[in-house]
């Protein structure tokens, strides 16, 4: 299998898989609960904490979630924070690909739109690390943690992925931060966008001026 399971004695490196990661839920258009001074909890809207550019202490939901190291090893010796990527089922990450399907249609899913679809890295169950289920490292969640937090947090790392992966994993971040992004249909003109594969996915919004 793609994973490797290093003793606890070993340091943090990109790939690393960690579960209890805090994700913090914040919902800035509902406003921020802050605590001040006398202890009292007062919803106050973000604009105005922000133009006040004061620290603050807020009450705040924390979800915890599983997470990979996305910080190369250099930085994850050193830096003062380390980034990690959630993990979350494959089928929520790609909604393009059925659960229904055959193994054999599935795998070939997974194969082709693995390639088009930059935003995840797939990874397969193993019940060892807790994959229960297909999942997929979510490459849009982000999630920054101290690195001496994380240091303590090591008994919470089930696992790392193994040479291959973790080469194929590291030019995936590579490539998915880098790329230039796109609207793939801009080329087209008013009489051509109706044939772009996905025209029925777009609003009259999307649509470049020489097309409408």
């Amino acid at each position: 299998m793609i994973y490797e399971f290093p003793e606890k004695t070993e340091p943090i490196r990109q790939g690393d898989i960690f579960v209890g990661i805090p994700k913090p839920e914040i919902e800035l258009s509902q406003g921020l609960p802050i605590i001040d001074e006398d202890q009292n909890i007062e919803t106050v809207p973000w604009m105005e904490v922000a133009a006040d550019e004061q620290p603050i202490t807020v009450v705040l939901a924390v979800q915890p979630v599983t997470a990979i190291v996305l910080t190369q090893d250099c930085d994850a010796r050193r830096a003062a924070d380390i980034t990690l990527c959630q993990i979350r089922d494959f089928f929520d990450v790609e909604r393009g690909v059925s659960k229904e399907t055959t193994p054999k249609k599935l795998i070939g899913k997974i194969v082709s739109q693995s390639k088009v679809n930059l935003k995840w890295f797939y990874l397969p169950p193993n019940n060892r690390i807790g994959f229960s289920e297909r999942m997929a490292v979510d490459l849009l969640t982000t999630l920054r943690v101290a690195r001496e937090d994380l240091q303590s947090l090591i008994p919470l790392r089930r696992g790392r992925l193994n040479a291959v992966a973790e080469d194929h994993f590291r030019e995936r971040v590579a490539y998915f931060f880098r790329r230039y992004a796109y609207d793939e249909w801009y080329p087209f003109g008013k009489d051509e966008i109706e044939y772009y594969p996905n025209y029925a996915t777009l609003e009259p919004s999307d649509l470049f001026p020489w097309q409408r």
